[in-house]
């Protein structure tokens, strides 16, 4: 008889990104990003994180909430076009077998709430909500490795494009959201297979909808209204 070993969330995430599409692709692509680890009721206990402090990265295991059951053999990663199969072991596809992502993200402090000790990171590429299944700290000397190779990821690491926002979008948002956004579109959220210009495309910010599309050169971010 097969043996499922069962595993329950120690935290959730908290942060402005309520669905998948406009979460950055990857950790640490969008620093301004900033979210917050609130443990579950069990975990809430301080000593938990006692001398997480001295660590400045942290490693999450999460899972993807926000999928289906079903996964396949190979996938069509977006920076392959969206056309190109590779095998799922070899992406970072969201869907996977056992639905479990990895990130890597800054710590940036450990505050006291009501909800206990709580973690504010940066970096993170995980819906609002989503469980946290353990959490470790990042170690340099081990974790990093220079001369690792990259795939296919490496022909795209750099691929950036500007950002505009029309002026009645700049009036409703603060310095410092316009920034995350700025670094978030400049990454390019559409599917790599989609070139209409005329299209335009929504996603949920926080309490906002943001309305974007791309005039041929560039992301032009025109609309904005609260969700």
């Amino acid at each position: 008889m097969e043996e499922r070993f069962v595993i329950a969330p120690v935290a959730h995430i908290k942060n402005a990104y309520k669905e998948k599409f406009g979460v950055p692709r990857q950790s640490g692509l969008v620093p301004s990003v900033k979210s917050v680890i609130v443990f579950s009721e069990e975990y809430r206990d301080e000593n938990v994180v006692r001398g997480i402090d001295q660590y400045s990265h942290l490693w999450l295991l999460w899972g993807f909430s926000e999928n289906g059951e079903n996964w396949s053999p190979t996938v069509r990663p977006p920076r392959l076009g969206g056309n190109k199969r590779v095998g799922v072991f070899a992406t970072r596809s969201p869907f996977r077998p056992n639905h479990l992502g990895l990130s890597c993200v800054k710590l940036e402090s450990v505050e006291k709430t009501a909800e206990g000790n709580v973690l504010v990171v940066s970096g993170a590429d995980l819906v609002d909500n989503t469980p946290i299944y353990d959490i470790k700290p990042y170690l340099p000397y081990v974790d990093c490795v220079p001369d690792a190779l990259g795939g296919f990821s490496e022909d795209h690491k750099n691929d950036v494009v500007d950002v505009y926002f029309n002026d009645d979008v700049k009036n409703v948002l603060t310095e410092s959201q316009i920034k995350e956004l700025s670094e978030l579109l400049s990454l390019d959220p559409r599917p790599s297979y989609q070139n209409d210009v005329e299209r335009v495309y929504a996603f949920s910010y926080d309490d906002f909808e943001v309305e974007f599309s791309f005039d041929g050169k560039r992301i032009v971010v025109s609309g904005i209204r609260k969700g």
